[in-house]
């Protein structure tokens, strides 16, 4: 289990938001720098110049109190400048743990199934017997009709193909292969419109 505490640290403030001439004009650094080193001569500075901050390490606490106490919401070189005391974040274990057991169903693929988890049975399949029947005594070019038409759907009919195998006759294409039968194509229905215009 980690635990995350946040200790104040209170040897060192965070100046926000720092004027842009700070990172780049070396005059403005030093006076920066100097509004500090009057608490404490030995102060270092670490400038974070993307985040728009200073961080300032003082040798002292009471050093750096007092420096937050007196410059906290001052003005310097035109902007308002806010101090904070620098906060520590520690987080007990080094490394990351495995995520808890309730929700380790979400990975994919699951390690292994939650609690109470049944695999389903898969249905039966569903077997038309009538439909069977009806095509087992079909003859070669008999039909048999699924499903009648209306006038918004079209019929299905079952058509039997004739054996061509018993004419005792192979039609036989290039390179001494069979010929591939031709595929009649399905007649599209005619297109009735529904809408008046």
């Amino acid at each position: 289990m980690h635990l995350k505490t946040t200790k104040c640290n209170n040897f060192c403030l965070v100046a926000t938001p720092v004027d842009h001439e700070i990172f780049s004009r070396p005059q403005i650094r030093e006076q920066f720098e100097a509004l500090f080193r009057a608490f404490d001569p030995s102060t270092s500075f670490q400038f974070f110049k993307s985040f728009r901050r200073v961080r300032i390490n003082f040798t002292d606490a009471l050093a750096a109190a007092e420096a937050r106490v007196k410059l906290h919401k001052s003005d310097f070189n035109g902007k308002e400048m806010r101090l904070y005391f620098a906060q520590s974040v520690h987080i007990g274990s080094p490394r990351l743990e495995p995520p808890k057991p309730e929700k380790q169903f979400l990975i994919s693929p699951p390690a292994s199934p939650p609690v109470g988890w049944a695999q389903s049975q898969d249905a039966k399949p569903i077997i038309n017997y009538d439909l069977l029947c009806a095509v087992s005594k079909l003859g070669p070019g008999e039909q048999y009709e699924l499903h009648t038409g209306t006038t918004n759907t079209p019929s299905v009919i079952v058509h039997v193909c004739e054996d061509d195998s018993s004419d005792g006759e192979d039609e036989t294409g290039e390179g001494g292969k069979p010929a591939r039968p031709k595929i009649i194509q399905t007649r599209r229905p005619d297109y009735v419109p529904s809408v008046n215009q």
